[in-house]
């Protein structure tokens, strides 16, 4: 009885007091971690399109941001899934030493020896998988350790650390192109050196013993890869893998005993036409930052550090309208709100598409008139989805939107970085411009319609949408 007694008390995260003061501890150096991470996300995202012909891939070159982003909606939900029963330390450790090993990877196989399209892309996938376990433990901690008056803090800073790390990450793909892009694979080396500080301060205990749907995670993840790899090499018998593998799963979530995600997701017509939404508007999310680099450098003469320089401000407008979209929805409302969001990332587009031959400066005021859209529209399109959902649901309804914005969104820039490539929209467009400057101007335009698709799609499903709430 008194060794039991002294153990419970021994535990300082059976305290309020000292778990609080040890989750903000863990919080600071696990936002770092996950600021480092998304920062070579969004700098892979800028010079994509130079690595894919530094390696002699040019066509597969937006692969190098599709697959991560691929594996970031599917590790999104299983870190999210396995935070409630697994030790945090235990899953810290793994992702920690994950993203090292995918850092040192990718700068030794593509420095010190030929570089190729698919140690990049293995590289970059074994970092986004190691480094998104931050940004899911963070989320654990914060909901279940920090005083009510603190979760709004720290969840208003892990929104903005997003952001921030974009823009950083933009302005550093565009120094370090100048020099050597493989040195962008270093950045998250020094989250190693944050172990022994978080093994202290996170909680090492186990919950219960839940089952976790390997099987459902890999005939999902495999069947997503092939689509998207379907888009990139338009090889017909991908997309019949693809269908197959979907197939598969559409019958595994019906026999299996405790799939991640059940048929009644399926059936509920309120979440299918919230989640639409997702597929819609976050089709063109990877695709801003690499049209507007191919924009500098082949119709401007500029290098990508010196895009880096004009389009890093577009995101920070991102994170500051990230920000305050709290404020704004409670003075607006939610539908306003992401109606006002869909507004500005179509102005954007078509505004972009108009301005290609206006100079640079113009694109850059275009960007940020897109990116503010994109920082207003994340809280209401996400909370919207959630809302159609039970309770009991909401933690895989998290999972799902993850998966479908990171899936929906490595589509896309698959199919426009695939445009790019070509040249296929290259030679004349409505807007007037010409040669290439068309091209780009063209696949602009289809980011407008995307935009204005997912509008209409809101239009036509929000009674629908709203009906219960």
């Amino acid at each position: 009885m008194t060794q039991t007694t002294t153990t419970a008390v021994a535990d300082p995260w059976s305290d309020p007091e000292t778990s609080n003061k040890m989750a903000i501890k863990a919080l600071i150096l696990l936002l770092i971690t996950f600021i480092l991470g998304t920062l070579c996300l969004q700098g892979f995202n800028l010079v994509f399109t130079q690595v894919g012909e530094d390696v002699g891939a040019p066509a597969q070159a937006s692969l190098i941001t599709a697959f991560p982003s691929l594996v970031l909606g599917i590790v999104c939900f299983i870190y999210g899934s396995l935070g409630d029963f697994v030790s945090l330390k235990r899953l810290v450790v793994a992702g920690l030493v994950t993203l090292l090993v995918g850092s040192l990877f990718g700068f030794v196989a593509n420095f010190f020896f030929t570089a190729n399209i698919w140690t990049v892309i293995i590289a970059r996938v074994l970092q986004t998988a190691g480094e998104q376990v931050a940004g899911s433990v963070f989320l654990v901690i914060a909901t279940k350790y920090l005083k009510p008056s603190l979760k709004v803090i720290f969840f208003g800073l892990y929104t903005a650390a997003y952001q921030l790390s974009a823009s950083i990450g933009v302005f550093a793909a565009g120094v370090l192109s100048s020099i050597a892009w493989q040195y962008l694979f270093l950045i998250p080396v020094v989250t190693i050196f944050f172990l022994p500080t978080l093994l202290k301060n996170l909680p090492g205990r186990q919950g219960g013993n839940e089952h976790v749907d390997w099987i459902g995670f890999t005939i999902f993840g495999l069947a997503s890869a092939f689509l998207t790899l379907f888009f990139s090499y338009m090889a017909w018998w991908m997309l019949a893998v693809a269908v197959a593998l979907f197939a598969i799963f559409a019958v595994y979530i019906h026999k299996a005993a405790s799939p991640f995600i059940t048929p009644d997701f399926f059936k509920n017509t309120r979440w299918l036409a919230a989640i639409s939404l997702i597929l819609v508007f976050y089709f063109t999310n990877y695709c801003i930052s690499p049209l507007f680099n191919a924009i500098g450098t082949s119709v401007y003469g500029m290098t990508t550090a010196q895009v880096s320089t004009y389009i890093v401000w577009a995101f920070v407008c991102a994170a500051v309208v990230g920000t305050s979209s709290g404020w704004i929805i409670g003075k607006i409302g939610r539908q306003p709100a992401l109606i006002t969001a869909a507004c500005l990332m179509i102005a954007g587009f078509v505004a972009a598409a108009l301005a290609v031959n206006a100079g640079f400066l113009v694109l850059t005021l275009t960007a940020c008139l897109f990116y503010c859209g994109v920082g207003l529209l994340y809280s209401p399109v996400v909370s919207t989805v959630i809302d159609t959902l039970p309770q009991s649901e909401s933690g895989r309804g998290v999972g799902m939107n993850d998966l479908v914005m990171n899936v929906t969104a490595s589509i896309g820039i698959t199919v426009i970085g695939g445009l790019m490539g070509s040249q296929s929209l290259a030679g004349s467009s409505i807007t007037g411009a010409t040669g290439a400057a068309a091209g780009y101007a063209n696949l602009l335009l289809i980011g407008g319609g995307v935009m204005l698709l997912g509008l209409i799609v809101f239009l036509i499903f929000r009674k629908k949408i709203y009906s219960q709430n």
